[in-house]
């Protein structure tokens, strides 16, 4: 099996087949399977999927060794600006953006509810980055970042390969527009718009990866914060928008100033 089938395909379908089965109580009503047991934080718990099949993959393919490395990355935390830069990034691109809606369309500032999300009321901010923390943080970037990323850019440069993961990315998700709401409501502009947020996304990330060396920590941060502030309580459609435009300008200059080919000041990290 090692010589006959890539790494990367074992490692998507194990993806999808992980978090989809995990997930399947919460869309099954969608083909009239009703009746279905829901675990506290199912969601979430799905949302582990990538990280499970990223360490099975490496058993398989590269043994003890291959677990170690993704052990080492995710707990490697240094250089600490970059791990800095993922946690305190997100918040100032929020103010920006509530500052934005506030001259353009007079929306109150209430920086406040930055630390609040919409999903769950009832944690505090820290309960919240946790959440995200480890079902999604972790539990994505361990595969999208930790896993599939290098071995892309062994074949593309980085922004290709930022590419052509995030058609993977966005097809991972496909259950959540069965039950998840934000994604329910989706027309094909909403959409487009979210696939697009993905590949900034993705490029953002790719740089991060590639400029901390390989550093998950500050990928599953970075991820977390984003998400925490795209679903916080203040973040109404105005302020969501001025803050995906503010990241596409920020991943457009990431690839203007760092180049294709590396996303990086660094050389690329491949495997």
């Amino acid at each position: 099996m090692k010589n006959q089938v890539s790494p990367l395909v074992v490692y998507f379908t194990l993806a999808y087949l992980i978090s989809w089965i995990i997930w399947l109580p919460l869309y099954a009503h969608a083909f009239g399977i009703k009746g279905l047991p829901v675990l506290p934080f199912h969601h979430g718990i799905g949302g582990l999927g990538p990280l499970i099949a990223s360490f099975i993959t490496s058993a398989i393919f590269e043994g003890k060794q291959g677990i170690e490395k993704l052990f080492r990355q995710i707990f490697k935390v240094k250089p600490l600006s970059y791990l800095l830069i993922a946690l305190i990034s997100p918040i100032i691109l929020a103010a920006i953006a509530s500052i934005i809606s506030n001259l353009l369309d007079h929306t109150p500032i209430n920086l406040s509810a930055l630390l609040k999300a919409k999903e769950f009321p009832e944690y505090s901010f820290l309960s919240f980055l946790l959440y995200n923390l480890l079902f999604f943080g972790f539990g994505e970037e361990v595969g999208w970042r930790g896993f599939a990323l290098p071995r892309l850019q062994a074949r593309y440069n980085a922004l290709w390969a930022s590419l052509i993961l995030t058609l993977f990315w966005a097809v991972w998700h496909w259950p959540l527009f069965l039950y998840r709401p934000g994604y329910t409501s989706m027309d094909v502009a909403g959409i487009f718009g979210w696939v697009f947020s993905l590949l900034t996304g993705s490029v953002l990330l790719a740089w991060l990866y590639n400029s901390s060396r390989a550093s998950l920590f500050a990928c599953a941060v970075f991820h977390s914060t984003i998400d925490i502030a795209f679903l916080a309580d203040f973040a109404d459609k105005n302020i969501t928008n001025y803050m995906g435009m503010l990241i596409t300008i920020w991943g457009i200059a990431i690839i203007i100033i760092f180049k294709p080919n590396n996303l990086s000041r660094s050389e690329r990290i491949r495997q």
